[in-house]
């Protein structure tokens, strides 16, 4: 595999501004018959080259007369940039989401597309988050999931046992002294500059929080936002800031990349990461060693709660109601998730790809535990909520750990949230 470097948002935004809005240029509203143009956040990244290439082959080799444009758009400005150009009818045929809130929230603007992929509903996995009322609004590229990846080589720094890691909240907390007495390590290495922390922390430790039944409560939107174990999740990313067990300057750190160059830099012993693509197993492995990235279930705060791997579909492609070509569009869809584009993803960035059919088991001890999670793996907590919700979230995320709002209040504003869908 390809040794890559962290994603980066400016590399991004210098590729994708050159190319936002192009009205007349194959946008939903005004396709040429013979162009079709696709909107993301990975075309433009090195390791995602191959699986390009793969799809467009795929898809020519049906539609020779066809032009594909990708068109990549900075991450950090994808939805707004994509809002924007939905309003006004200058956006993209093809357009990649990330699975729940920002998808559903826009499934009226999207074909659906139940009918075009239903050859392909065994052959992939992650067709939930990318669903609404139980019809299909994108079809999966990857599952996405926040495993806790530990150091080894810290836990051996420390005098710990790196092959049994804590499995209480209790014992955590103790090895989590440890470390700081024994290494220059934080616990916990964390980025909350965008909000989107708060995220990885809700659907990383929230299993072993709530009860499973609770936990199917909310997945199913059945939220109940006064219970006294949700209550202890936003107690907890306070507490944990306040005993110094993350990195210094949360609020000012951003995910991507600076609190992910932490952990692989050896500066922290633990991040709440993902599985696919971009702050995962195999990234971490090039930096620590891929036998000193370790995968551990959260620990158990609540009795009857049962730690699972939080995942779901991760990314997928979606068309636009309004294109001029949807038989065209679908099946461009149905060529960036065949089997031989997706295996080129998983052979260069490491993605743990939706189609069940590549084999993704050879990636190393971490990779190993993680495939092994997936059997009982349940959907992640962050992933049930709307847009508007998780954008709510992440503000009050900050708040929290600057003081300046009270968890019961924060607690208030997302029921009234949730509420409103």
């Amino acid at each position: 595999m390809k040794r890559r470097a962290l994603w980066s948002t400016a590399l991004a935004a210098a590729l994708a501004l050159t190319g936002c809005g192009s009205a007349g240029s194959g946008s939903a509203s005004g396709s040429r018959e013979d162009t079709l143009v696709v909107w993301d956040w990975k075309s433009g990244d090195e390791a995602a080259a191959a699986y390009i290439g793969e799809a467009k082959a795929d898809f020519a080799e049906r539609h020779p007369e066809v032009t594909v444009e990708f068109v990549a758009q900075p991450f950090d400005q994808y939805y707004t940039l994509l809002g924007t150009a939905m309003r006004t009818g200058q956006g993209p045929d093809v357009m990649l989401f990330n699975g729940g809130g920002q998808l559903r929230e826009r499934a009226d603007d999207l074909l659906p597309l139940d009918d075009y992929v239903a050859q392909d509903l065994q052959r992939l996995a992650g067709w939930e988050a990318f669903s609404r009322d139980g019809t299909v609004y994108a079809a999966p590229v990857t599952l996405q999931g926040h495993p806790i990846y530990y150091n080894k080589a810290l836990y051996e720094e420390a005098g710990l046992d790196p092959d049994n890691p804590a499995t209480t909240w209790e014992e955590f907390l103790g090895d989590c002294r440890t470390i700081a007495e024994e290494t220059p390590a934080s616990c916990f290495a964390l980025g909350n500059k965008e909000g989107y922390g708060i995220q990885f922390f809700l659907s990383a430790l929230g299993s072993a929080v709530l009860p499973p039944q609770e936990y199917a409560d909310w997945i199913a939107g059945n939220r109940d936002w006064t219970s006294p174990r949700v209550h202890r999740i936003f107690e907890l990313w306070q507490e944990v800031d306040g005993a110094g067990l993350n990195n210094d300057g949360v609020n000012s750190t951003a995910l991507f990349n600076d609190s992910l160059a932490l952990f692989s830099s050896g500066s922290a012993a633990h991040i709440a990461g993902l599985m696919s693509d971009v702050g995962h197993w195999e990234e971490f492995g090039e930096f620590l060693g891929e036998d000193n990235v370790g995968v551990l279930r959260a620990p158990v705060l609540t009795e009857g709660a049962v730690p699972s791997l939080p995942y779901d579909g991760g990314i997928g492609y979606a068309v636009a109601e309004g294109t001029q070509n949807p038989d065209l569009a679908a099946d461009l869809v149905r060529s960036l998730t065949s089997t031989n584009a997706l295996a080129a993803f998983h052979a260069d960035a490491g993605a743990i790809v939706a189609d069940t059919t590549v084999d993704v088991s050879g990636g190393g001890p971490a990779l190993a535990t993680i495939v092994r999670e997936i059997e009982t793996g349940r959907p992640a907590l962050h992933v049930a909520l709307s847009a508007r919700t998780l954008d709510l979230m992440g503000r009050l995320s900050q708040q929290l750990l600057s003081g300046s709002v009270g968890v019961d209040d924060a607690l208030r504003q997302l029921a009234d949230s949730d509420r409103a869908g």
